[in-house]
C-alpha cells in the first residue's frame, strides 16, 4: 500500500455504446446495444439508457431484445474503438511511463512513476485533468479511481461511474470497503459469493471479522489468504507497463449449427486468416496453432499443432488449422469455431516458407487419399452445399451501424437491411440528426466507408499535462472523497 493515492484506474463509460452515440447524433440519449445480432448473439456493451431497461453485457441479444425492443442494435466497429483507444492510451502515456492497459477502454497508471502526482491534491488534479483531456480529444467520458493500490483504484472507478472521479484517502480503505458486498473484491464471482453467503458472509466487513483461518477453511489456502488481505484493503501489486499477450485468437458462434463439412472447413480457414491479421497487427508471430470446436451438444474440443518455428504466414496457419479439423468429428453439428496462435514471438522463422510448401503438399496428399470414389451410372452424388442466401450476404455486406458513403448523399450509417434493400441514415458526428433513405443492396452509388473521427476539431493538448498543479504538502485541500464533473 502506498501512503498517497498515486495509482490511477481509468474506465471509459459504456465504451462501445458511447462511441456509437457520439458518432450518430440520432442515437444520443437513446438505448443502444452493441454486440452480435443473430439468434446466438451476445451483448458486448449497452448504453446507460439500455442498462436502465435491464440490458447488460454478456446477455444473449435475444433476451436484450425482449427487454428493450425499441433500442438500436448495432454490430461492433472495432476499427473505430481501437482508434479512440489509441487516443486515450496516448494521453495516459503522457502521465507516466508505467501504463498497464487491461483492454481497449481500461488501464492502470502509476502517477508517482511519472512525477505527475505525489499527494492527494496533485493526484486529484491529474485525474480531473485527464477526464477533461479525454472528453476534448475523443468526445467521450471516462471514470477515474485514485488510491494507494490497484485493487482500490479499480473499485473507486467503478463507484465513480458514470463520468465521475473518486479518490480514496490512505487510511480510509477499511471503512470504505466494510459495507460493500463481497462481490466487489477481485476473484469473488457468483459461485464464491454464494458459498460465502451460505457461511453468513455477505459484506467485506464480514470477511475481515471472520479472519484468515476461517476463509482458508472455506475457500482454500491460496484463495483464502488473498481474500483476507483484500478484505483489509491490502494490495501490493505494481503497475506493469508490459502485459505480454500469451495468445491471439478469433472465434465465431453461428446462428444455425453447421453440418456441412465443406462449410465448416471454409469457416476455419476464414478464421485462420482473421487470426493472422490480428497477429500481424500486434507485430507478433506464433509457433502453436490451436483449433477450438464447440459442438451441437455444447461439448468443446481443442486441438493444437506446434510448428518448427514462429510464423505469421496465413497459409501456414490456415493449413495447420485445416489439418487439426480432420481429427474432429463434426457430424452432429458445430455451433462455434475458433482459431488461435500461442507461443508468441516478435520474429518470424524464415524457413517456414518451405514449411508452407510442405504443408500444401501434405494437404494435397490427404485430399487425394480421402477423395470419394467416382460416381457410377445410376448412383446419386451428394448434393453441393447450398450457397449463402442473398439476405445473409446483404447482412454481411451492410452490417447494422457500420459506415457507408453515397455519392449523392454523403456519409451515413446502416440502420438495417433486408428484402433486397438497405436503409441508411445520413448524418455525421458533428451534424444534426440526419434523414433516412432506402436503397437497393446493389446500388452502385453506395459503398462501405471508414468511420469518421468523433471530434471534428479536437482541442490542442500537445503540451498537456505540463500545466497541471502539484502539491507537496500531503494534504488535499478539497478534503478527499468523490467529486462530480
Amino acid at each position: 500500500m502506498r501512503p498517497a493515492p498515486t495509482i490511477l484506474h481509468l474506465d471509459m463509460d459504456a465504451f462501445y455504446a458511447s462511441a456509437e452515440q457520439a458518432a450518430k447524433p440520432s442515437l444520443r440519449g437513446k438505448a443502444v446495444v452493441v454486440g452480435g445480432l443473430g439468434p446466438r448473439g451476445v451483448v458486448a456493451t449497452a448504453s446507460y439508457e439500455a442498462r436502465r431497461l435491464g440490458v447488460h453485457s454478456a446477455m444473449p441479444t435475444a433476451q436484450a431484445r425482449r427487454l428493450a425492443p425499441n433500442a438500436a442494435y448495432l454490430v461492433p466497429r472495432f476499427s473505430l474503438y481501437r482508434t479512440v483507444s489509441d487516443q486515450v492510451m496516448e494521453l495516459l502515456g503522457r502521465l507516466s511511463p508505467l501504463v498497464e492497459p487491461l483492454s481497449l477502454d481500461e488501464a492502470f497508471v502509476d502517477l508517482e512513476a511519472g512525477g505527475t502526482a505525489d499527494d492527494s491534491a496533485s493526484a486529484r488534479a491529474t485525474g480531473e485533468g485527464l477526464r477533461t483531456a479525454i472528453r476534448a480529444v475523443t468526445g467521450l467520458s471516462g471514470s477515474v479511481g485514485l488510491a494507494g493500490s490497484k485493487m482500490l483504484a479499480k473499485i473507486a472507478s467503478e463507484e465513480a461511474k458514470p463520468d465521475g472521479l473518486l479518490l480514496i484517502e490512505p487510511g480510509t480503505e477499511r471503512d470504505l470497503l466494510a459495507p460493500m458486498s463481497v462481490r466487489i473484491l477481485p476473484g469473488v464471482g457468483p459461485a464464491t459469493g454464494d458459498h460465502l453467503r451460505r457461511a453468513g458472509m455477505t459484506t467485506v466487513h464480514d470477511l475481515a471479522e471472520a479472519g484468515e483461518a476461517e476463509l482458508v477453511r472455506l475457500v482454500g489456502k491460496a484463495h483464502g489468504h488473498g481474500l483476507y488481505r483484500m478484505a483489509l484493503g491490502l494490495d501490493d501489486r505494481p503497475v506493469v507497463a508490459e502485459r505480454d499477450a500469451k495468445s491471439v485468437s478469433v472465434e465465431d458462434t453461428f446462428d444455425v449449427d453447421l453440418h456441412d463439412r465443406v462449410r465448416v472447413r471454409a469457416e476455419v480457414e476464414r478464421l485462420a486468416v482473421r487470426c493472422v491479421e490480428r497477429l500481424r497487427a500486434a507485430d507478433r508471430s506464433g509457433r502453436t496453432v490451436v483449433l477450438k470446436v464447440r459442438r451441437y451438444d455444447f461439448s468443446t474440443l481443442t486441438r493444437s499443432e506446434t510448428l518448427r518455428g514462429p510464423t505469421d504466414d496465413p497459409t501456414v496457419v490456415r493449413e495447420a488449422a485445416g489439418r487439426l479439423l480432420e481429427s474432429v468429428d463434426t457430424t452432429g453439428g458445430v455451433r462455434l469455431l475458433g482459431v488461435g496462435v500461442t507461443g508468441l514471438a516478435d520474429y518470424t522463422q524464415e524457413d517456414l516458407f518451405a514449411q508452407a510448401a510442405d504443408a500444401r503438399e501434405l494437404a494435397q496428399r490427404a485430399r487425394e487419399h480421402s477423395s470419394p470414389p467416382p460416381v457410377e451410372a445410376g448412383e446419386e452424388s451428394e448434393p453441393e452445399p447450398e450457397p449463402d442466401s442473398a439476405e445473409l450476404l446483404a447482412a454481411r455486406r451492410w452490417p447494422a451501424g457500420h459506415d457507408v458513403h453515397h455519392e449523392e448523399h454523403g456519409h451515413g450509417w446502416v440502420q438495417g437491411s433486408g428484402v433486397g434493400r438497405v436503409t441508411v441514415r445520413f448524418e455525421e458526428p458533428w451534424s444534426a440528426p440526419g434523414r433516412v433513405l432506402t436503397f437497393r443492396v446493389d446500388d452502385p452509388l453506395l459503398r462501405p466507408a471508414d468511420p469518421l473521427p468523433l471530434v471534428r476539431d479536437p482541442a490542442d493538448y500537445s503540451s498537456w499535462p505540463a500545466s497541471l498543479p502539484k502539491s507537496r504538502s500531503g494534504a488535499d485541500p478539497s478534503g478527499g472523497g468523490e467529486s462530480s464533473p
